[in-house]
Parts: C-alpha cells; structure tokens; sequence
C-alpha cells in the first residue's frame, strides 16, 4: 500500500507517447545546460572546490557567508535584507516544502495561480495540502483576477513573472493580496530577465514582513545543478523554520561555499540567455504574418512564449500536428489555462534552429 498523495498510476498522454523514437526541435526546453550557452566553467569550478568544504560545520540556516552573499544580491536590487532571515534549501521545491510545513496542517489550503506551473500540484499534495487556483486574465496583459473564497487557506502564492505567462505582479495586485491577511509566498526564480520596465512592478518581495520571497541559483545563473535555492522569509517566521531546516540539513557544502563567487559572476550568464531570449521572440513574431490565424502573447519577462491557436483544433491536436511537422510545443493545458486554444514554446534554445523551428510552427498554423 502506498499513500494517496499522488496518482502514482496516471498514464502518459497522447504527446509524451507520440515523441518516443522521433527527432525534433525541442521547444519545451528550460535546462539551461543543454542549449549552448557559454559558462566560466574555470570560475565554477573553482567556486566548487574550497578546502573549507572537507569541514562539516553545519547551520540549519545555511552558512552564514552564503547566506550574506544572497543578500548581497538582493542589495544589487536596492533591496536590504538581514541574512538572518534567509533560509537556504536545496532547490527552491524544498523552499515551498519547508513554508507549506510551517504555515500548514493536512487538508488545508494554499491559493495557486492559474496558468502557471504545474508543480504546484504535485508539492501541495505531497504535504497533503489543496492547491485552490486563483485566475489571472488576459486582456492585452495578465491580471490577477481576484482570490476565491477558501476557509481553509493558509496563503496565498504568486510568481513574478509568471511561468509561462511572463506576468510579473503589480503593486495594486500585491496590495490587494496582502489585504486578505494571508502570508504571501512569491516565486521570483525569473524575476533576473525582465523584457523592459516597467513602474507598476513589484522588484521583489524580499524584506516584507508578511511576504515569503523564494528564487535559487537554478534559474539566476543557469545553474540548477548546483542545487542551491534560499527564501527571504518575514523574521517572526525564522525561528521556526530553523527548526524545519534543521531536520534536513539538506543544502551541499560545495554549494554555500561557492554562493558568493557564483552570485557573483552571473551577469555573464545572464546577459548572454537575455539577447538570446529577446532575440529568439523576435523571430518568432517574424513568423507569424500579418493575417495568420495566431498569435504571440505580449510578455513582461521570464523564459517562455505564449501562442494563441485556433480552436478549431484542440491544444493536444495542435501539438501532435507540429510534432509531425518535427516541433515539440507544451499544449496549454499542461499549464491549466482557462480556456483552450494556447501553446507553451521555451525561448532559450539557440537561435538558428529556434528559427527554423518558428518557420515549421508557422507553417503548420497557418494551415
């Protein structure tokens, strides 16, 4: 017998299926490693290789040099933060594992947006916690449409900008959370690769007292190997999540040891995937010609396009019809929108087959 936290025995989809034995362009690729990009790889390294690693000397908050080389990062953002209230974690999942065991008992509720990442799903249930979604809209951009009525939520999570929405969150809209007295837990791992600026935006979170700020080395310097992730978190919380951290011990001494020359060298990075992102959306708004049947969501930022598609197919269909054309597209559902009729393409594959695979996409939509 197992628990019943997860479908242990759901089935693959007809995509997953399909793309067994077959070549194609990978449009729904987010590991940063396997694109092409360039790494100090001598720098890496040698972040990765102190001698003060051979020492266990173990805090269940992290070291406190990493700890203040976050926050040194968050500095650069003009934003002060005491390294006291910084917690690092394995990864920024274990970062929502660790605020999901503070803030919540089993059967309770978690406010998720929708779209967004289907992690969500899975890391609420694994702490026997309801994910009750909360929609944003689009109506040239994304809203957050307003919070539903949920007596057993225990906060509220956003993510800034939205994966794959690109959305980052508003001042209005963080006020309007913060008035249901909920803590709030934000998602900023993309908040490095804005699109442009933007005086509504929320920067950060980190600093506020009711506010969780979670982000990680994965998707700040392209480095989700390293396994370093940390949260901000409001200081009457800390106690507690010491103890919690203090369970698993889980962050790797290499990592803490190498946090600061590795912060500190992530403006390469970077600036490298910001052209290749910025470059890769243009070509995919070069595809699509004046009269198509689709079109290229506007976006604020973060490492994903979204496609609205004819609905006279549905999502899956569309995405087995460019599969065939040799393009692997995300349908939207994986993402739960709303409604039908979106597509999900990673912009961070290098640009001359990222081209190449526009063309097949704009061909086989247009059709």
């Amino acid at each position: 017998m197992t628990s019943r936290r997860l479908p242990w025995a759901a089935p693959a989809n007809a995509l997953s299926r399909a793309r067994e034995g077959r070549r194609y362009v990978d449009l729904t690729e987010s590991n940063p490693t396997r694109v092409g990009l360039r790494y100090d790889e001598a720098a890496i390294l040698a972040a990765l290789s102190s001698p003060a690693l051979l020492a266990y000397d173990p805090h269940p908050l992290g070291l406190r040099a990493a700890r203040e080389a976050v926050a040194a990062y968050y500095a650069a953002k003009g934003a002060a933060v005491d390294p006291e209230r910084i917690v690092l974690t394995a990864s920024t999942s274990e970062a929502y594992s660790f605020v999901f065991k503070l803030l919540c008992d089993a059967g309770d509720q978690v406010l998720v947006p929708e779209p967004s990442y289907p992690l969500f799903g899975w890391l609420t249930s694994l702490e026997c916690v309801e994910a009750v979604p909360y929609e944003t809209r689009f109506d040239g951009e994304w809203h957050v449409a307003g919070l539903p009525a949920a007596p057993r939520a225990r906060a509220v999570l956003a993510v800034s900008p939205g994966n794959p929405t690109g959305a980052f969150l508003k001042r209005d809209e963080l006020e309007a959370m913060r008035a249901c007295g909920l803590p709030l837990i934000v998602d900023e791992v993309f908040a490095d690769f804005p699109a442009g600026a933007d005086v509504r935006r929320v920067e950060t979170v980190a600093g506020r007292e009711d506010c969780f700020a979670l982000s990680g080395l994965s998707k700040v310097c392209g480095l989700p190997q390293v396994k370093l992730g940390w949260m901000v978190a409001p200081e009457r919380f800390v106690p507690k999540l010491e103890m919690i951290a203090d369970a698993y011990l889980s962050v790797s001494a290499p990592a803490q040891h190498g946090a600061a020359a590795l912060l500190a060298a992530r403006h390469g990075f970077q600036r490298q995937l910001a052209a290749r992102i910025a470059a890769n959306r243009a070509a995919l708004v070069r595809a699509r010609s004046a009269s198509a049947p689709w079109d290229v969501l506007p976006s604020e930022g973060g490492w994903s396009a979204v496609l609205s598609v004819p609905r006279g197919r549905g999502e899956e269909e569309w995405a087995l019809a460019l599969l065939d054309a040799g393009v692997l597209v995300h349908p939207g559902y994986f993402f739960d929108f709303p409604s039908a009729g979106f597509l999900v393409v990673s912009l961070i594959l290098p640009e001359a087959p990222f081209e190449a695979a526009a063309s097949a996409l704009a061909a086989v939509l247009n059709a």
